[in-house]
């Protein structure tokens, strides 16, 4: 695969999956020097492009590996799990934990929210 495919491929899935370069490169753990670099054409470390492009669900390739949907479920439970843990440990300090099942509805609920709710446009922050 070419440097230019890789490129189309990235180009395209950061557009579909609503991602801002610095999205990407808080969860890729890279500058936005580096991600704008690649966006831009320009030589990065290919160790650089890898975190980039699997942040995107894509390998080096740019074949896929999650599609959009799984993509942004994933990242949508991850956010979910970390918020409701926040609170959770909060509230067992406080002898008021609860249910592992009340805790698993709070993280679908949570996750939903940041789908299809008024938290989407928060999906890709961190």
């Amino acid at each position: 695969m070419s440097k230019l495919h890789l490129l189309d491929k990235a180009k395209k899935r950061k557009k579909e999956a609503k991602m801002t370069l610095e999205n990407i490169a808080k969860l890729a753990n890279l500058s936005n020097r580096t991600v704008t670099r690649f966006f831009s054409g320009k030589d990065i470390k290919l160790s650089s492009a890898e975190k980039i492009t699997n942040v995107l669900g894509l390998d080096l390739a740019g074949n896929e590996i999650l599609d959009v949907k799984t993509l942004k479920e994933k990242r949508a439970k991850e956010k979910a799990t970390y918020i409701v843990s926040l609170v959770q440990d909060t509230s067992s300090l406080e002898k008021q934990g609860l249910k592992s099942s009340d805790i698993n509805i709070l993280i679908q609920e949570t996750k939903k929210e940041f789908l299809i709710g008024k938290y989407q446009k928060t999906l890709w922050l961190n």
